[in-house]
């Protein structure tokens, strides 16, 4: 059970996401059948709070003392990053975020992609529906990977 709820937490750190869950899962002897769902369902939990809280909180945190310059950077660094993003992809944007949170590389996920989904104003639906079909794609992508990377290290060991 333990090694369950690890996996489960594991995927909703922020850049660990998924792309950390499911080789830890299967690594520990969950079935991928079940790593995957169980990593994609925690992935997901953060998305809505990300969403329709992250920018309000960096837009309060700008002007502290402490953190301002953090918050203004990241503010500055969405807003300049999802202006780029959107420019690119025009009217592909849903399709861009999905590819962009699908693509397990670092920096990317849907944290990111949430984030990045907020700062543009994006559909609210549209958003979720891309960054979940992302999260799929990834966690599908992991699973292969941590699958042949497991059998390789078992082979490798007998």
């Amino acid at each position: 059970m333990t090694n369950y709820v690890l996996t489960f937490l594991i995927s909703m750190v922020p850049l660990v996401e998924l792309r950390g869950g499911v080789p830890f899962g299967i690594i520990k002897g969950i079935p991928w059948q079940q790593a995957l769902p169980l990593c994609m369902v925690a992935n997901m939990i953060p998305v809505p709070f990300i969403f329709f809280f992250a920018r309000k909180v960096l837009v309060w945190g700008a002007d502290k003392k402490y953190i301002g310059k953090f918050f203004s950077f990241c503010l500055e660094k969405g807003a300049h990053g999802g202006e780029k993003l959107r420019a690119k992809a025009g009217r592909g944007i849903y399709i861009a975020l999905l590819l962009f949170v699908g693509i397990p590389i670092p920096g990317t996920g849907a944290w990111t992609g949430t984030l990045a989904a907020s700062m543009l104003d994006l559909d609210f639906k549209k958003s979720v529906l891309a960054v979940v079909l992302g999260v799929l794609l990834a966690g599908i992508i992991m699973t292969v990977l941590s699958l042949t990377g497991v059998a390789a290290f078992t082979a490798a060991a007998n």
